[in-house]
């Protein structure tokens, strides 16, 4: 079988509801998107990567770091929507296609590597898999109850079952040793079911959940959750960044990509 051609794609905004202008806010001395976007090339896994955004000073930024950016509409609600859209104008300008869509929120700074390399290999190895998307494991019990961590449970083969940002599974009835996990905002997709997420219609439960993939359990579809074991955090606040900004000063990473 050929290898399959892979664009990575970070949707990114200024008018983000919680944290205005969180992309360009500074971590260490490099912008949020910076870090996700270097961070993403040193996986090697990417035939081409993009950011996707709305927000010229966005383009501006990455393209000041040499990389690429699409501008998309400034109407899209949801990441998966945008990175759709940059997907179809890269495709339709170049009269090129891919095979898998890699989608890597703009607010994991965090993220390993090799994390990006194995939210794509369910894809790569099984043309019957349309979605996956990386998932790990909750530490701590505050980001249990934390509203802006998107909790998953899944069946016995890692197949979605409901996302939410209340607690799932419920500690009501029991709270014994019962591993918990989160949603992490790094998700790949075959190019024709992203083409086909595009036209579904929101769903009640993904405006409800305000949870991009309820879109696809919604419709029927599977989604296969991938664990990974490093502990990346999204950020969602201002207190979030604070937290992060003291884990980045001392992570590794740093030093195989220039800071900007």
């Amino acid at each position: 079988m050929s290898k399959k051609k892979i664009i990575g794609v970070i949707p990114s905004r200024m008018k983000a509801t919680r944290f205005p202008d969180k992309p360009l806010f500074e971590l260490d001395h490099v912008p949020m998107i910076g870090h996700v976007y270097m961070r993403s090339k040193l996986s090697g896994i990417y035939d081409r990567l993009v950011v996707a955004t709305c927000d010229q000073e966005i383009g501006d930024y990455i393209e000041s770091i040499g990389g690429e950016y699409v501008m998309t509409k400034d109407t899209h609600e949801r990441a998966t929507d945008r990175t759709a859209e940059a997907v179809d104008i890269i495709e339709e300008n170049e009269g090129i296609s891919f095979d898998v869509i890699s989608m890597i929120q703009g607010d994991e700074p965090l993220l390993v590597p090799q994390m990006l390399v194995d939210v794509n290999q369910p894809l790569i190895d099984d043309d019957t898999l349309s979605v996956s998307n990386l998932t790990s494991e909750i530490l701590e019990l505050e980001d249990q109850e934390d509203p802006n961590e998107v909790k998953v449970v899944f069946d016995k083969d890692w197949n979605a079952l409901y996302f939410s940002r209340e607690a799932i599974p419920s500690r009501k009835k029991y709270d014994g040793d019962l591993k918990r996990y989160r949603q992490l905002g790094i998700i790949s997709f075959q190019r024709a079911f992203l083409r086909k997420y595009s036209t579904m219609e929101q769903t009640p439960l993904e405006i409800y959940e305000s949870v991009d993939m309820m879109r696809v359990l919604e419709n029927g579809y599977k989604i296969r959750m991938v664990e990974t074991k490093f502990q990346s955090i999204g950020v969602d606040t201002p207190g979030d960044a604070a937290r992060v900004e003291e884990l980045i000063k001392n992570d590794p990473l740093i030093s195989s990509y220039e800071r900007s």
